[in-house]
């Protein structure tokens, strides 16, 4: 399989369009139909479905769209490990974090710790949502997250990190502040929870469904900035961990406590392929985010570490 063809098809499923995807390759139009043709009788099967608005692949073209990248991405770091033999490390490395975790403030001390050890190296921060991060990670897109949950999914490994507590974060305008807050009292306001895909819900769900407590969700929000203008409000209140409810306070005027009866925690793990291996950049930028991790403290006092 030629991976001039697998470059192209990448490219023309990614633009929607042959004639598109022909201009910013810069080559024919007909020259790519016909690398297209080629690629699909290696593999004996349709990969696009044309039609008036651009292409769209079949279920073997997604299939394939998805091992290529892959390919694609082990053959560059494949070459930049054999460009960098004998030299110092260089390369790209891509590092997701989920908003709101005690990992997101060690973006920067990360940035300044590779760049010291390892100045070649250009890190990508992305933060986004665990479900987003996971995808990319398996389709060869990302190389390591750190995200909520620790859940066994195909062509993932997590390694646990550490575990937060959550907490109530409340408007001063509902409720005088206090240190910590009973489970059973906080379903007594409305509350502002992530979708139920999102996995810091569903550690919220569990715990009210295990002690049989019913609960109002009020609205599902997943911006923070509109979390915050809401709680700030007066509308209702929501539940963080720890790391995430310390940072809102001050834009929501809010005060938070510490759920307790039962406490209530999520875990924090390093995620990544579990096929596709690290460059050398990579295994180096991982090292360093662990080692950063296992110093990290919140408010002056140790994270609760895992394994």
């Amino acid at each position: 399989m030629n991976l001039r063809r697998l470059k192209y098809f990448i490219k023309i499923v990614d633009v929607g369009s042959l004639t598109q995807a022909a201009d910013i390759l810069h080559i024919a139009q007909p020259a790519l139909s016909q690398q297209l043709a080629t690629l699909e009788g290696e593999v004996n099967q349709q990969l696009l479905i044309r039609t008036k608005r651009g292409v769209t692949p079949t279920e073997a073209g997604n299939i394939l769209y998805t091992h290529a990248q892959a390919i694609l991405r082990q053959c560059d770091q494949a070459q930049s490990a054999i460009d960098g033999a004998g030299m110092t490390l260089s390369g790209n490395v891509s590092v997701g974090l989920a908003p709101g975790t005690a990992a997101q403030q060690l973006a920067l001390p990360l940035m300044e710790e590779v760049h010291r050890q390892h100045p070649g190296i250009v890190l990508y921060f992305n933060e986004n949502f665990g479900t987003t991060l996971s995808e990319l990670i398996m389709n060869g897109r990302m190389d390591m997250a750190v995200i909520y949950g620790n859940r066994e999914i195909h062509g993932l490994r997590f390694m646990p990190l550490m575990k937060e507590d959550l907490y109530f974060v409340c408007p001063h305008t509902l409720r005088s502040p206090t240190k910590s807050i009973a489970l059973a009292d906080v379903a007594r306001y409305a509350l502002f929870l992530p979708r139920i895909y999102n996995i810091m819900r569903k550690v919220i769900d569990d715990a009210f469904i295990h002690e049989g407590i019913a609960y109002r969700v009020k609205c599902e929000i997943e911006s923070q900035t509109t979390l915050n203008a809401a709680v700030g409000a007066g509308l209702g209140c929501t539940i963080m961990p720890e790391s995430a409810a310390r940072a809102m306070l001050k834009a929501a005027d809010a005060w938070m406590a510490k759920i307790i009866n039962p406490d209530v925690q999520a875990s924090l793990s390093f995620c990544m392929s579990d096929h596709l291996p690290l460059s050398q950049p990579a295994e180096a930028v991982k090292a360093t985010l662990l080692a950063l991790m296992s110093k990290r403290t919140v408010d002056n006092r140790p994270l609760t570490l895992v394994g």
